[in-house]
């Protein structure tokens, strides 16, 4: 089995997914407009998907869960030092 790591960067209208698997390969890097993300982890195996703490996280944790999916949420004074390069979309995601 393959075990995938997802950050999810939460924006307004359009998400930024990373992910890696066990070797830290990366699997994913996809922008996602906010109707489609559920589409992503459908019928998916099992992932251990991390998202900073906001207003709209808890929302997401809680329909991510029960698709199977572990959601952990981090508060972004966590996330911080893991962001490399400049502060975009893509670069907190792979952070997260």
């Amino acid at each position: 089995m393959h075990t995938i790591t997802v950050g999810v960067d939460l924006a307004k209208q359009v998400f930024q997914f990373y992910g890696v698997n066990e070797q830290g390969k990366r699997v994913i890097n996809a922008r996602v407009g906010r109707d489609s993300v559920m589409e992503q982890f459908i019928n998916k195996p099992p992932m251990l998907v991390g998202m900073e703490a906001c207003g709209g996280a808890h929302y997401w944790a809680r329909e991510i869960t029960r698709l199977g999916h572990e959601v952990r949420l981090m508060p972004p004074h966590r996330v911080q030092p893991y962001i490399q390069g400049n502060k975009n979309d893509r670069n907190d995601a792979r952070g997260i």
